[in-house]
């Protein structure tokens, strides 16, 4: 990677540029699922209002995003996506990694996610960052798998 991974909170002006990341980061998926996978659809523009949207940089470029959400004991990771030219390159681990500290930060326990249970790579790559399994459930016409970590 060029310049240092920096994540930084989304600003209006982000939103065009992370409904082109979430459409390519997803579009591969499609076809397994049979329709377009929750952040696809996602409306990026009032998440980023709401504050929940935070923005990984490299240089002047976005390069990801993630979508967090906190609850009562726990940080709702519910999106992270990485541009195709930017895969690969740690920026992924960087978001989630964010997502962590961000939870910690507010005093929050853990961290949790969730994933089509379709997207294989993600029900073995969750595990290797110290996620653990606590459910699956079909949810909004998805089969969803629930991971969670402790911060």
């Amino acid at each position: 990677m060029g310049a240092q991974i920096k994540i930084r909170a989304a600003v209006p002006g982000d939103a065009t540029c992370v409904d082109r990341i979430a459409r390519e980061a997803y579009a591969p998926y499609v076809a397994r699922i049979g329709r377009q996978p929750a952040p696809m659809t996602a409306d990026h523009a009032s998440l980023i209002a709401r504050g929940e949207v935070w923005v990984a940089t490299d240089g002047d470029r976005l390069s990801g995003f993630v979508v967090l959400r906190a609850g009562p004991a726990s940080l709702l990771l519910e999106s992270v996506a990485v541009s195709a030219p930017q895969r690969g390159r740690g920026v992924g681990r960087a978001l989630i990694g964010f997502a962590e500290r961000h939870a910690h930060q507010l005093g929050l326990g853990s961290v949790e996610l969730y994933t089509n249970a379709t997207m294989t790579e993600n029900l073995r790559y969750y595990p290797r960052l110290g996620y653990v399994e606590y459910d699956r459930r079909r949810e909004h016409g998805f089969d969803r798998v629930y991971f969670r970590k402790a911060v």
